[in-house]
């Protein structure tokens, strides 16, 4: 027999296991044992070649990328400086782009230089 952990919330006993996760049933929290580890580290995001990227770094576009509800496009080869990264989001990088404006890009289009 095993002992489950009490709840970290409310201090239940009564917690089970549900899928690789405990679940208090008087106060319905849910958590992990890794949960404190998780949280501590964003997750990293790495570009077309999977070198990790950062904030302020320079990219370099790899594809031509035609920008939504606009006849603009970005070319290939155009350099991109002092990037801002939102690693939970699909479009995880900010960006002024030179003769177009702010813009969102995704990681897989680019490469750091």
């Amino acid at each position: 027999m095993s002992t489950l952990p009490s709840c970290p919330q409310c201090g239940s006993t009564y917690t089970y296991e549900d899928r690789g996760v405990y679940v208090c049933p008087e106060c319905a929290h849910e958590w992990t044992d890794q949960q404190d580890n998780s949280t501590t580290e964003a997750p990293a995001v790495r570009d077309a070649h999977g070198t990790p990227l950062a904030d302020g770094d320079t990219v370099v576009v790899l594809k031509d990328l035609k920008i939504k509800g606009s006849s603009a496009v970005v070319k290939v080869g155009t350099k991109v400086k002092n990037i801002r990264l939102k690693p939970e989001s699909d479009h995880n990088i900010d960006c002024k782009i030179p003769g177009i404006g702010s813009m969102s890009l995704k990681s897989e289009f680019v490469r750091k230089a």
